[in-house]
């Protein structure tokens, strides 16, 4: 398995001072992911815990929707001239009568750490019906767990703690337990090894769950949500305008800037719980 952190020599300026100091940083590095031994994408990720990436992918692109539809996951040679496993490569082998999506289309599935959109030919591309809704799901998240969310997600992160350069994202149930957190450079590969944890232990769809995010509800992990049905997701920065018009139209609970009791809900206000917080009186529109 690759490394997670490296650590570099660096130009320490603080003011008038100068000097030098070791610097841990977060590794990234290239995993391609095959499919039945053919070349499906390239995602630049943070080494570790790339089986669920890989599964969680496939879930989100509405490749398979349970661990029934995987029968192994390996790593395979790497592109060194010797041929030695570099831990960068990965063959994913549906099981009999799965269905293997044509990846000679119009998409593009090379992600980077920053867009895990990038390359979709149109929004049609990347607008998968998912194989459940979640406009019915009747959980309930009151406010007060809602505020603890974010430093229990903080907390977990032993990797940012080292580096301060990683994205989370965390799975909680409505009684604010945190069951399970993925870091990674980019945040949509963060959900994506959280939403692959689920389908490998066959937790699919997460019903009554919200997933909680470190930076901020792009329009991809709005989507990556639904896939996994998935009820409400929160983050702790903004959202975007697509991200709420996809949460509004499927039923989704999007909450943004998500920071100590303060919050915005966007879409799916019928989810949060208002009796524990002690909301100010707004003034009338002037």
């Amino acid at each position: 398995m690759g490394r997670v952190t490296v650590r570099e020599k660096v130009l320490r300026i603080r003011g008038g001072t100068v000097g030098s100091r070791v610097d841990t940083l977060v590794v990234e590095e290239p995993l391609e992911i095959r499919l039945n031994g053919k070349a499906l994408t390239v995602t630049m990720r943070t080494p570790g815990h790339d089986f669920d990436l890989a599964a969680g992918f496939l879930v989100s692109e509405g490749v398979i929707s349970s661990a029934a539809d995987i029968a192994a996951i390996r790593y395979c040679a790497g592109a060194t001239a010797d041929g030695s496993n570099t831990y960068n490569v990965l063959d994913v082998s549906l099981a009999p009568g799965v269905a293997v999506p044509d990846m000679t289309l119009e998409r593009n599935f090379y992600t980077t750490s920053s867009c895990g959109l990038c390359g979709k030919a149109s929004l049609e591309a990347v607008t998968t019906i998912a194989p459940w809704t979640v406009a019915e799901d009747p959980v309930r998240f009151d406010v007060a767990t809602l505020a603890a969310m974010p430093d229990r997600l903080r907390d977990a992160q032993r990797v940012f703690d080292r580096t301060g350069g990683l994205h989370a994202a965390g799975l909680f149930t409505p009684e604010g337990e945190l069951l399970a957190v993925r870091e990674d450079v980019g945040r949509h590969n963060a959900v994506d090894k959280l939403v692959g944890w689920a389908v490998r232990e066959d937790r699919l769809p997460l019903r009554e769950h919200a997933l909680m995010v470190s930076g901020r509800a792009s329009f991809e992990l709005a989507q990556k949500a639904l896939m996994a049905g998935l009820p409400m997701l929160a983050a702790v920065s903004a959202p975007s305008s697509l991200a709420v018009d996809l949460a509004a139209d499927s039923g989704l609970t999007l909450v943004g800037f998500l920071r100590g009791t303060s919050m915005n809900v966007y879409a799916g206000r019928h989810r949060i719980t208002l009796e524990k917080a002690s909301p100010t009186p707004m003034a009338a529109p002037g």
